[in-house]
Parts: structure tokens; sequence; C-alpha cells
């Protein structure tokens, strides 16, 4: 009965947010940590690709996909090795190294922006059942 509850509301969905938000933030902490190192290329976890792994996880949830559990971090066993940066390189040094400070500290407000936003909207959704159960008793 308990983890009906849970699984039928947006936590396993918020939560897989929060864990690859929290992953990709290491990423990035370590692209910066980097910015002086010779040779050095920046990586990312593809943003669009775990956008594709949630849209599959809701559609499942509906009944219109394969069984998927968001709560397994299937997606992050899957990109727990970085890959390049595909995106165009704002800058070239002859050093070899690729890092631009201005575009990955960009990347990391948007990254904690969505990382908030999911952790906010899970404490709503924890205070909501915890108003349920409240009642109920």
């Amino acid at each position: 009965m308990w983890n009906g509850l849970f699984t039928q509301t947006t936590i396993p969905l918020l939560s897989a947010v929060a864990d690859f938000s929290q992953v990709r933030h290491t990423v990035l902490a370590g692209n910066l940590a980097n910015l002086d190192t010779p040779g050095y290329q920046a990586v990312d976890l593809p943003v669009q690709d775990f956008q594709g792994y949630l849209k599959e996880a809701v559609a499942a949830r509906h009944g219109r996909g394969p069984s998927m559990s968001p709560g397994d971090a299937v997606y992050l066993r899957r990109a727990s090795s970085p890959q390049w940066s595909k995106e165009a390189r704002p800058i070239l040094r002859h050093d070899g190294n690729d890092i631009s400070l201005e575009q990955q500290v960009s990347e990391m407000v948007k990254n904690q922006i969505l990382h908030n936003t999911a952790i906010t909207i899970m404490t709503n959704q924890f205070r909501l059942l915890l108003t349920a159960i409240s009642e109920h008793v």
C-alpha cells in the first residue's frame, strides 16, 4: 500500500531529476577544476538524452510505453561516464584546453535551478502526503 502511495505521485520522477542534476553538477565542477589544465576537453552529461528518458518514463506511467521505473535511476547508471561535450567550442587556446569559464558557470547555474525546482516540488509533494496521512488517521 505505501509503495503505491509514493509511486503514483511525481516523486520518483522528481528524484530522478534531482539525482541527474547532482551528478551533472559534479561533472561541471570537474570542468571548472581543470580550467587551466593543458589539453583538457570539457565533458558533460547530455541533458537532451535525460529529457528523452523522462518522457519515456512519463509515457510508461500512463501506459503508452514499456514499463520503466524512474526511481531506479537507470539513466544515471548509463550516464555515469560523462561524454565529450558536443557543443561548439566557444574558445580555442594554444594549450588545447577548450573550457570557457562563462559557459561552465552558466551551465552550473541552470543546473542548480533545475535541482532546486525538483527539490521544492518534491518537498511540496511530501507535505501533501503528510497532510493526507494525518487527516486520515
